[in-house]
């Protein structure tokens, strides 16, 4: 797809697929093109708010950007070809949402203070899946509360997804649907998968197919044996990519979206607890659960209610008659004082 031209050379679209220390790959239609960014994605600039016809289109102000990168995997960009089989990324197209997570290593001086720098992990993504383990480890029922936060907060649809479903004993697995069975009241779809045994691995693929989705859970819920489960070597690639990047910690210098064969593409993330909740306020994270939403300014002190220990709260009477989960409340609590 070509757009308009960019200093005399015709621009293309195309969907960056991968990025490395500065460094991108960008897909239109069948080629894989290496690209670099110009320099101008790395300022915002600020022109004049005035009548058109009375001000030259002139720039009055260039700020420096509160983002580590300003392109990320799965942004569709504009870029020009450079003649030597790469490109040059000239804009980034708005965007349907994006995953966020703030950067510790990062910062600008600003007013005499020091602030830290967005991290934009993956754009335009179609669904997120927050991976916990049946067993080995336990379910962390609070982990996946973060997950699901995360996703409500950056607008992307979520699809649960739970590992290693052929460990579990009879016992575990009635205590495991009875967890699903609350999710699921809530809106969430829910899969339950073994890499080993197969089960749910025909639904994966199928929610998986013609979409980007993007992989949250910690290492050791067994995310490489379900993706190799679901295409030989796929697992591997994308352990490959995360050891290189420094085996899930902090740092992601390098992303990737892996092309299915069946079509849609796969991203997976270090396992951090920093992402997403970048610029979410304490104010706004009832909204992030959908059981809390309908009581949402129904409280005696209104939008002002922190549903913690404020009489007249209708989220804590709904808890004490059973209609909001306790657990779930006490998840809410938990990510509230660490927003504080």
């Amino acid at each position: 797809m070509a757009l308009e031209t960019v200093h005399d050379q015709p621009a293309h679209v195309g969907l960056v697929t991968c990025k490395l220390r500065g460094q991108y790959l960008v897909q239109e239609n069948e080629r894989s093109i290496p690209c670099s960014i110009s320099n101008v994605l790395r300022k915002q600039l600020v022109y004049p708010i005035a009548d058109p016809n009375s001000l030259r289109h002139r720039v009055v102000e260039v700020k420096e950007i509160d983002v580590v990168d300003p392109v990320a995997v799965g942004d569709q960009v504009a870029f020009t070809e450079t003649g030597d089989g790469g490109g040059h990324i000239v804009e980034v197209l708005p965007r349907r949402n994006e995953l966020l997570r703030l950067d510790a290593g990062s910062s600008i001086r600003k007013a005499d203070a020091e602030l830290h720098l967005r991290q934009v992990m993956v754009a335009n993504v179609d669904q997120a899946l927050p991976m916990i383990s049946a067993a080995k480890p336990a379910p962390n029922w609070n982990l996946l509360d973060r997950y699901l936060t995360t996703a409500e907060a950056s607008g992307i649809p979520a699809v649960i997804c739970i590992t290693k479903a052929d460990l579990l004993t009879d016992a575990e697995r009635e205590a495991l649907e009875a967890q699903l069975a609350l999710y699921r009241a809530l809106g969430y779809a829910a899969l339950v998968t073994s890499a080993t045994g197969g089960t749910g691995l025909a639904a994966l693929r199928e929610t998986l197919k013609d979409r980007l989705s993007i992989f949250m859970g910690k290492s050791g819920v067994g995310k490489t044996s379900l993706l190799n489960a679901i295409e030989p070597g796929l697992g591997l690639r994308v352990k490959s990519v995360r050891e290189k990047d420094g085996r899930g910690r902090h740092t992601t210098t390098h992303l990737e979206a892996f092309a299915l064969r069946q079509g849609g593409r796969v991203v997976d993330t270090p396992g951090m607890r920093e992402y997403g909740l970048w610029g979410l306020e304490a104010a706004g994270l009832a909204a992030c659960f959908p059981e809390m939403r309908p009581l949402l300014g129904t409280c005696r002190f209104g939008a002002s209610c922190e549903h913690e220990a404020e009489p007249g709260c209708a989220i804590k009477e709904a808890v004490a008659g059973g209609a909001i989960d306790a657990r779930r409340y006490e998840s809410y609590l938990k990510l509230a004082h660490e927003l504080g």
